[in-house]
């Protein structure tokens, strides 16, 4: 019993970085049906930026510290993530699919090569690392970082639920969402919103970053590759487009993840990962809350 709750909380530790990353797959896609597959590397430019405002501290950081280092982080990867929409994207949004899709695994590469030459390709120590201490729960140990975790990416996933639902800046998205044409008509400015699109979906990439960062205690340039496409397998979980689908997918996700490490193994963790993702573009590739739309040529 006690393996079986301390794997679960493993999972949905996991599953809340995937799920926080799968909503920017999600929300891009729904608004522009692209798949930016240089998301995942927002996930490591907000765990170095906030190594780096962390490293200003010299050990000192304590709880402000650490509060100052994810704000600079989010609002830093913020802004990278509209430079990439303005620079790499927006200029290709009436080309083919495929050039936008290649243009956005160039983007990949560029981030990581920019940030292994300027960190070099070794691992860095996260300056400061949550402490370890915790409860007993059945014979299981529950680390009180894991619950702030939890605690903080539900915090963010409700935060964007109501921003989406609520204002008039997310009711514009979903209008986007819809048909984008009747909504320029309309005189909603659709590249701003899109710019804030790609700001927030790169922020709580950079949230999830900067928690993976404390919660390991290392970091590399790699760090988002591999991430990136769990986190994107989430959001085809879910549905993707949908943002309580990312939600879902990604707890799905690190559930199904756990369950694979514990009868396969932790070697076999990855396969059993993309296994899934081909079961489920095989079975039903709309996800669990996606729905089927026919494309108009």
């Amino acid at each position: 019993m006690s393996i079986i709750i301390q794997q679960l909380m493993n999972a949905i530790v996991v599953g809340s970085f995937y799920s926080l990353i799968a909503l920017g797959y999600s929300m891009v896609y729904g608004i522009i049906n692209l798949l930016n597959f240089a998301h995942g590397d927002l996930y490591m430019a907000g765990a170095f930026i906030g190594f780096t405002v962390l490293s200003l501290f010299t050990g000192q950081a304590g709880l402000l510290g650490v509060a100052v280092a994810f704000l600079v982080a989010m609002i830093v990867t913020g802004l990278l993530g509209m430079g990439i929409e303005r620079i790499a994207y927006r200029p290709l949004l009436s080309s083919p699919r495929l050039t936008i899709l290649i243009t956005a695994v160039g983007v990949s590469l560029v981030l990581e090569n920019g940030f292994m030459l300027s960190y070099g390709p070794s691992f860095k120590v996260f300056p400061v690392q949550l402490p370890t201490t915790g409860f007993q729960m059945a014979g299981a140990t529950i680390t009180y970082a894991q619950v702030g975790i939890i605690v903080l990416s539900v915090l963010l996933m409700f935060a964007l639920h109501t921003f989406v639902q609520r204002t008039l800046y997310g009711k514009a998205m979903r209008a986007i969402a819809i048909d984008q044409a009747a909504t320029s008509l309309m005189g909603i400015p659709v590249h701003r919103i899109i710019s804030l699109t790609f700001f927030i979906g790169s922020m709580l990439a950079a949230a999830a970053g900067m928690m993976a960062g404390l919660y390991y205690g290392q970091i590399n340039f790699l760090m988002g590759f591999i991430v990136g496409l769990k986190a994107f397998t989430a959001a085809v979980i879910g549905g993707i487009g949908s943002i309580p689908g990312a939600m879902i997918g990604g707890m799905v996700l690190g559930i199904f993840e756990s369950i694979g490490t514990i009868y396969f193994g932790g070697e076999w963790k990855d396969v059993f990962t993309f296994g899934i993702l081909i079961l489920i573009l095989v079975l039903k590739p709309t996800g669990i809350l996606g729905e089927k739309v026919t494309e108009r040529m």
